[in-house]
């Protein structure tokens, strides 16, 4: 056979069920939920800021990391809202490399999906209970998002999956808002539609049942760049582009239009530190243009405890195993600086 079968895993209600949601974390997570949520229409006049590891690669560090957004968040609170980015499974270009603590809680271990999600559970469950923060993960496996849904506060869909018919189906039945990124190709159009799917009802097959979805009026933009036929990174966070994008939501009647700017990725051409810079830039535009300063939620920013990256033997406390960076003295004096311009 070409697929070994190797364990059947236990459904989402069964995990829950084991592993529950404890009254005090669910009380914290819905308090963030609505904060988040007016946020994205317009009642509450602060930032998001989407922040974390490219990948939540152990869980001592990432508790670590969150521990400091939460003493960060008290300081900017009042121009501020912190999501910690704990993104707990990591699409592969090639499909090679390490797949996420989904698939492998220790990154130096063989892959066991099983323990995965029981430590992926473990993980977001910690984190709001030790941060009183509500959190973000990326919704990599459609099917896999209830093991989890009970406790994120903020879903982001990624360059590769905002196209395809499941993530934005599933995206549509989820109360808590879902960012849509636009596709490597950089087309608006196609993130535009996927921001549309999600944001109707539809009838699906979904983990074997069939499904009526409420549509997911929070569901919404994130420019992360783009990659041309050359293989060049081409940004998308300038003026013109959030101006663009203005302009082709106000054509159509989706609600509460929103954009997330992804600081890192293709805006960034992965070169860690210029998110600086960038999530500065952006501000800038908001302040000089009403439009956009009314479009742009939030940022999103890949920042850790060391700068940089390395490779999983390398075993440094809290530095990345994917993608690179900012480390945390430079992420604490970007949250600050942030919080002075607005």
């Amino acid at each position: 056979m070409s697929m070994n079968f190797k364990r059947k895993l236990p459904i989402p209600m069964e995990v829950k069920e084991k592993y529950p949601v404890s009254m005090e974390i669910a009380q914290v997570k819905e308090k963030r939920d609505i904060e988040i949520r007016k946020v994205f229409t317009g009642e509450v006049k602060k930032l998001l800021l989407v922040i974390g590891p490219c990948s939540a690669d152990r869980e001592d560090a990432v508790l670590d990391y969150v521990s400091r957004l939460a003493s960060l968040q008290e300081k900017v609170k009042d121009q501020i809202l912190i999501i910690p980015r704990i993104y707990t499974n990591k699409p592969r270009t090639t499909g090679d490399g390490y797949k996420g603590m989904l698939h492998q809680p220790d990154p130096n271990k063989a892959p066991d999906v099983y323990e995965g999600i029981l430590a992926i559970r473990r993980l977001h469950m910690r984190a709001i209970a030790e941060s009183g923060l509500g959190c973000a993960d990326e919704m990599l496996y459609p099917e896999n998002h209830r093991y989890l849904s009970d406790l994120l506060s903020y879903v982001a869909i990624g360059a590769r999956s905002v196209e395809d018919q499941q993530h934005r189906l599933t995206a549509s039945g989820i109360d808590e808002p879902v960012g849509m990124k636009n596709p490597t190709s950089g087309d608006f159009h196609v993130m535009m539609n996927a921001i549309t799917a999600a944001q109707h009802s539809h009838n699906f097959v979904y983990r074997g049942w069939d499904v009526e979805s409420s549509g997911n009026p929070y569901a919404h933009a994130i420019l992360r760049g783009y990659v041309n036929k050359h293989g060049e990174a081409i940004p998308n966070y300038h003026y013109e582009d959030l101006n663009f994008l203005y302009e082709m939501y106000q054509k159509t009647d989706l609600k509460n239009p929103s954009v997330i700017v992804d600081c890192n990725h293709a805006n960034s051409g992965k070169r860690y530190i210029e998110q600086i810079r960038i999530a500065k830039e952006i501000i800038h535009s908001m302040k000089h243009n009403d439009h956009i300063s009314s479009l742009v939620k939030g940022l999103m920013i890949e920042s850790y405890l060391e700068d940089g990256c390395q490779k999983a033997e390398e075993g440094v406390y809290g530095r990345s195993i994917t993608d690179p960076c900012l480390g945390w003295e430079k992420t604490e004096r970007l949250v600050l600086d942030l919080a002075e311009m607005l």
